[in-house]
């Protein structure tokens, strides 16, 4: 696990975005240490979606900073970008296109070179070899997913954001993406950061979580920490806990409900 004192790949301060009246993100500020995994958790509409949309540079925030690779995306988008990706499943690729044809046209777009020799090489990687011919709309669940991971691995990027990476995918190919994605950043040294409502997944892979409600963020911490804080066993237990009642563990003592609790931590 890589140690709070690494260096920042990114930073956010006071992040805000409003979609009119609705405030998605509320002055949040945290980083991402490199080389780390860490998550985004928090219930549907907790601004998980709208945090790495911004960090992507396809939404603009209402207010604050991000910064990337110690560039600000916001001006110097174009800089970081090749040094980034994006995997979900919830993003279709084009269904009547082949596999080999759609990750030809994302290499393509990436401005990669030796294009046939990466398409090889990752589809090698993400066992998808035998179904680099068949139309993608065809494909199954788990099947979609390791070719949309495959898109995201075609630049090799240094940061690597990932929403909900097993969502409806079986136990076995489950294990199997965890596993890849536990390979790839200890044979790479890549930084990933992923949206997930899958807190054993989350306790395994990750050494940092940040924790949103309603868009503001209410703790944070490792995986072990926050069950410890909580005085619970799980880190789902945490997240229900965080979900029901947004007081924090300190408030909890305070309230004196029995619950063991200490100073939030600072943004790492």
């Amino acid at each position: 696990m890589t140690g709070s004192s690494a260096t920042p790949v990114v930073t956010v301060d006071n992040l805000t975005k409003r979609f009119g009246e609705v405030t998605a993100v509320d002055s949040i500020g945290f980083s991402v240490a490199e080389g780390s995994i860490t998550a985004l958790l928090g219930g549907n509409g907790a601004g998980k979606t709208t945090t790495l949309s911004i960090l992507l540079g396809l939404l603009l925030p209402t207010s604050g900073s991000v910064t990337v690779f110690g560039e600000d995306m916001l001006r110097h988008r174009y800089r970081v970008l090749p040094r980034m990706n994006f995997s979900s499943p919830y993003v279709d690729l084009p269904k009547r296109l082949s596999v080999a044809e759609n990750l030809t046209v994302y290499a393509h777009l990436y401005g990669l070179d030796r294009i046939p020799e990466r398409v090889a090489g990752v589809a090698r990687d993400m066992e998808i070899s035998p179904f680099l011919d068949r139309p993608t709309g065809t494909l199954s669940a788990g099947q979609n997913t390791r070719v949309a991971l495959a898109k995201a691995l075609l630049n090799e990027p240094r940061l690597l954001l990932v929403d909900e990476p097993t969502a409806s995918l079986d136990p076995d190919t489950s294990d199997w993406v965890r596993g890849y994605l536990e390979s790839y950043r200890r044979r790479t040294g890549a930084t990933i950061l992923l949206a997930s409502h899958n807190m054993a997944e989350v306790e395994r892979l990750c050494d940092h979580v940040v924790m949103l409600h309603e868009g503001k963020i209410v703790d944070r911490g490792s995986p072990a920490e926050l069950v410890t804080r909580y005085g619970r066993h799980t880190l789902e237990e945490v997240f229900l806990d965080i979900a029901r009642d947004r007081r924090s563990p300190g408030d909890r003592r305070a309230a004196g409900d029995g619950r063991d609790g200490n100073v939030l931590p600072a943004a790492q």
